[in-house]
């Protein structure tokens, strides 16, 4: 079967809606996945042969792991796992209740561990090797006010995802790509955007509220032009690790790893002055 099939979550838009219609348009086969995938319209090209929609819900791993089965029968194996789904919390830290903090963990983190984790068992046993990107956000490498919790969830998939890279076989032939998007017009920051539920009027300094509505549909990236990328990327024989994707997420880690420079420098003398000395 010429083509290589994508398995993406997060599809019904955005950055997971676009690539799986760049992918049919290439003629690659594609298993779309939302929370219901009754939803998942609007992929032109897309045939019975060449497309799957199947229900996902990234916080149930029966659920998981019923959508690589289907997603196996279907086309008998999977070139590329695309985590991508997600969701944005905002608001300060105090505002957040211990329902929302979790359910942004389960939905950003561990949802995207139990999909990683399933992806690795078919890739391993395919024997193809395969790609897995990781759909992250400039937010993983920088913290962000009003987004405590989303970045957390952010850093630890950056940091997870690492440390894996580290631990596969190179004759395994998996590679893992973390998609580190700054502001992309998208439903993320619009609709799917979900505020704390707590009234603290300590922090009046902030409206987070406000600050998204100013900022939906203004912000510099254009998701079906991420989508290109990401598909690219997924070709490569040895993707990059880690690549921001905008002019704005470029400028802060640019800024990031300037700022991170001079702190090493700065403070090279007390870090060097901890080290345990043989004989003392």
């Amino acid at each position: 079967m010429p083509g290589k099939v994508f398995f993406v979550t997060g599809t019904s838009t955005g950055f997971g809606h676009y690539l799986v219609k760049h992918a049919l348009a290439r003629g690659d086969y594609a298993v779309a996945t939302a929370r219901n995938a009754a939803k998942l319209t609007g992929f032109e090209g897309a045939t019975d042969a060449n497309f799957l929609p199947v229900s996902l819900d990234v916080t149930d791993t029966k659920s998981i792991d019923a959508a690589f089965k289907a997603a196996l029968d279907k086309f008998k194996r999977i070139d590329v796992v695309v985590n991508n789904a997600g969701f944005g919390l905002s608001g300060p830290f105090e505002t957040y209740t211990d329902e929302q903090i979790r359910q942004q963990m389960e939905v950003n983190f561990f949802g995207l561990v139990n999909c990683t984790r399933r992806a690795l068992e078919v890739m391993r046993g395919q024997k193809t090797g395969g790609v897995i990107q990781q759909v992250t956000s400039i937010g993983g490498l920088n913290g962000v006010p009003t987004f405590s919790v989303y970045c957390a969830s952010k850093f630890a998939v950056e940091g997870f995802t690492e440390a894996l890279s580290k631990e596969l076989k190179p004759e395994w032939g998996i590679k893992l790509t973390l998609i580190e998007p700054g502001g992309f017009r998208t439903s993320w920051s619009g609709d799917n955007m979900i505020f704390g539920d707590k009234n603290v009027p300590a922090y009046d300094h902030l409206d987070a509220r406000q600050l998204m509505a100013k900022r939906h549909g203004t912000q510099v990236g254009d998701a079906a032009k991420a989508a290109v990328q990401m598909y690219e990327l997924a070709l490569e024989q040895e993707p990059p690790l880690r690549i921001v994707l905008g002019s704005d997420a470029h400028k802060t880690l640019s800024d990031r790893l300037e700022a991170q420079q001079k702190l090493v420098k700065d403070n090279v003398k007390r870090s060097l002055a901890t080290d345990y000395e043989e004989g003392k």
